[in-house]
């Protein structure tokens, strides 16, 4: 797993594809505002799936119309991998798919 563990350069090159995501806390991490609380159940049922499918599962924080997302690879040493990308890509999808838009992190 080590040799899946990105580099700094790595990260940066991959959050220039993933709009709205950061390197936050050790992870990917992204904040999506739906368009309703109902909408933002349906993003984490979306994620949860995902979640199970890839068998890798984010750090999630649900507040009112806000996911809070973050993922990073425990088996790792808590280190983003290829597949916290791979990951984060499929959840910005889904969170396109239900009409959820991402926010700035929070500092």
């Amino acid at each position: 797993m080590a040799d899946d563990v990105l580099t700094e350069a790595q990260i940066d090159e991959a959050l220039a594809e993933l709009p709205g995501w950061s390197y936050r806390l050790g992870g990917l991490a992204a904040v999506y505002k739906a368009p309703t609380a109902a909408a933002a159940l349906e993003l984490i049922a979306a994620v949860g799936r995902l979640a199970e499918e890839q068998n890798h599962h984010p750090d999630l924080d649900w507040r009112y119309r806000r996911v809070f997302l973050r993922y990073s690879s425990h088996d790792a040493g808590d280190k983003v991998t290829r597949r916290d990308v791979a990951a984060a890509t499929a959840a910005s999808a889904a969170a396109a798919g239900i009409g959820a838009t991402a926010e700035p992190a929070p500092q």
